[in-house]
């Protein structure tokens, strides 16, 4: 199964990418935001999102990988995982 994908991208990606400036909805970009928490969660299909705050774990069987601000992650399709929001996160995400 892929793994989740974490890079860090420069300021001419973000806008080759058309990630906003700020955490808003803009050009297929939704806003999604959660305070500290642990749940369960299944991606059906590629998510990408760009991390503007806040810190969390995501265990998968295979690996278990820490995302935070600045962070552009690429979750695949079928990934079943647990997330720890250790601090609140805000991220803007998209699906392929």
């Amino acid at each position: 199964m892929p793994k989740i994908k974490i890079e860090r991208i420069d300021e001419r990606k973000r806008k080759e990418l058309r990630i906003p400036d700020q955490p808003r909805n803009q050009s297929g970009w939704s806003v999604w935001e959660c305070p500290p928490s642990q749940f369960d969660w299944h991606y059906s299909e590629v998510e990408k999102a760009y991390i503007y705050e806040g810190r969390v774990k995501v265990k998968t069987a295979q690996e278990e990988v820490e995302i935070q601000k600045g962070d552009f992650v690429t979750f695949p399709k079928d990934l079943s995982c647990t997330w720890h929001v250790l601090e609140k996160i805000r991220k803007v995400y998209t699906f392929e």
